[in-house]
């Protein structure tokens, strides 16, 4: 069953990692899928043709989340091209990890920029989509470390958990009128990113946890198709933690 037949859907930072895995999960439900790259044209356009060979309506934008100009350009263009904004998935999201005594203010400013500025950005530019249609599904891509904190991470832990502060409040806002807000805070997922790490190091993470596995991409996907379908109708303003127990 295509959970997400005929809807479309817009997903930011979707060229690599878990963005990429979302928007392949989503397209196999039957959704239509623009989303948004910032710098990665090639892998953009191969995931583009990979989408539409799916039988659904597939295209890539290069936009920068964070310029608040961008996401509305963004949003006209896609309401425009696809008829209709059913789900936002807020995915993009950058790290400038360190400790609080050695970060810069420019690294604490970018990453809040890139990571929950943007939200507000895109939230705000499809809002009047949803609202018209009465219908929509808003789900914000936060972290468990935005849940728990983390050392050397304070920039990005302040990010996230501004995610789910802003989601709750769009939620409350925007109940009424039938558009949802929830959040997917994902644990350790095994990406390109962590591909590069010490394997000895990822070893001890995925021991950690009590599932004793990294998560996939699609993992975290699975989650947001439900989100973003109408089996979760009546859910709204909630964290959902993607973190193999890690939280527990």
């Amino acid at each position: 069953m295509k959970l997400l037949e005929g809807k479309t859907a817009i997903i930011t930072g979707a060229s690599r990692g878990i963005g990429k895995g979302i928007a392949q999960v989503f397209a196999a439900h039957g959704a239509n899928v623009a989303f948004t790259y910032s710098s990665s044209v090639d892998a953009a356009n191969a995931l583009e043709q990979e989408l539409n060979a799916l039988g659904i309506k597939a295209k890539g934008y290069k936009s920068n989340a964070a310029s608040f100009e961008e996401a509305q350009k963004l949003a006209e263009e896609v309401a425009a091209e696809f008829g209709s904004i059913d789900i936002l998935v807020n995915n993009a999201g950058i790290t400038k990890d360190n400790l609080l005594m050695r970060m810069r203010e420019e690294d604490f400013d970018t990453v809040i920029e890139v990571n929950l500025k943007s939200v507000f950005n895109m939230t705000k530019a499809v809002q009047r989509t949803m609202l018209k249609q009465r219908k929509g599904s808003i789900i914000n891509m936060s972290s468990v470390v935005g849940v728990k904190g983390n050392a050397g991470q304070a920039n990005y832990a302040a990010s996230k958990a501004g995610i789910i502060g802003f989601s709750k409040s769009v939620a409350l806002e925007l109940g009424s009128r039938n558009i949802r807000s929830n959040v997917v805070a994902p644990g350790f997922i095994e990406t390109e990113m962590t591909a590069k790490l010490d394997e000895e190091v990822v070893k001890g993470w995925r021991a950690g946890i009590p599932l004793k596995r990294g998560g996939t991409p699609e993992d975290i996907a699975n989650v947001c198709v439900f989100l973003a379908s109408d089996m979760s109708a009546y859910i709204t303003g909630q964290t959902l933690n993607v973190d193999g127990g890690m939280l527990t």
